[in-house]
């Protein structure tokens, strides 16, 4: 064998001996004993089955208590993955102010509005209407839960984002936090936003008394119907630049339709029902 070959299959062999021996261990698939780190701070990612349960559990349980916030938060992201958060998040980078809050990624919490000032706002003002819905109901911009199980970050802060205006959506429509309020704001949300937890929270309607479910059947859901669709995406307000805006100029600027004055109609129909009740009582005297 000539040398020159017999030499360069030992310089061969040598580096074949020299390679060290590299094995592909497989990556363990995701589960509950081997779960991924988290993608954001107090993010906790669920797999396929736990987000299941999670959706289902929390479905229920808001039905029978529909004041649990943190489940009615818990049911709101389940719900919203895979699809519909990504189509929500997508019609904010589709509108410019909708990227400008992607971009700021502003708060809403009493650190970053100042409540002193709202109440010096004009009466007919958001801000003071904002406000002022707070006051009235006793709550506050830092009611709201952290979003934990959507696994996307940007998409876990459109939900938040989305969670912490919903008080804004009460004060611009003048719903009230009572369960029907709540009710017939959320079937406004979902025909304007898609997710599926406000539409699912409409099964709390089951839990109105007769002449309530009546009324929304025939006065409320045809309202969040009709104003939710025709609005503009109402993720896409920047609220923070819009408190000293007139809040019906507003409402007529996005497209929403006023809905009737729930407590106002409730005040006449307890006067209603007084006034019928004192008839019968002067007939049996």
């Amino acid at each position: 064998m000539p040398h020159a070959v017999r030499q360069g299959m030992l310089t061969t062999r040598a580096l074949r001996a020299a390679r060290p021996c590299s094995y592909a261990l497989p990556s363990r698939e995701f589960s509950a004993l081997n779960r991924p780190l988290p993608n954001y701070p107090d993010h906790i990612p669920l797999t396929a089955i736990e987000r299941g349960a999670l959706a289902v559990g929390s479905a229920i349980g808001s039905l029978l208590n529909p004041r649990r916030g943190d489940l009615i938060a818990a049911l709101g992201e389940a719900t919203a993955t895979p699809y519909f958060i990504y189509r929500l998040r997508d019609a904010m980078l589709s509108d410019p102010t909708g990227r400008r809050i992607l971009r700021d990624r502003p708060r809403i919490t009493s650190k970053t509005l100042s409540v002193e000032y709202l109440r010096s706002l004009p009466p007919n003002s958001v801000g003071r209407a904002y406000v002022g819905w707070l006051d009235r109901e006793g709550v506050g911009p830092d009611t709201r839960e952290t979003v934990r199980y959507i696994d996307d970050e940007e998409c876990a802060y459109v939900m938040q984002r989305y969670r912490e205006c919903h008080d804004f959506y009460h004060a611009v429509t003048g719903l009230p936090v009572m369960v029907e309020g709540e009710i017939a704001l959320k079937a406004f949300e979902f025909a304007n936003t898609m997710l599926p937890m406000t539409g699912l929270s409409m099964f709390a309607v089951m839990r109105l008394k007769p002449a309530e479910r009546e009324r929304f059947w025939k006065l409320h859901l045809p309202w969040a119907v009709r104003s939710g669709l025709a609005a503009k995406e109402v993720i896409n307000v920047y609220w923070e630049e819009q408190l000293e805006r007139d809040v019906g100029e507003l409402r007529d600027e996005l497209g929403i339709e006023k809905p009737a004055d729930l407590r106002e109609i409730r005040k006449m129909m307890r006067m209603q029902k007084k006034a019928e009740e004192e008839a019968k009582r002067k007939e049996g005297s």
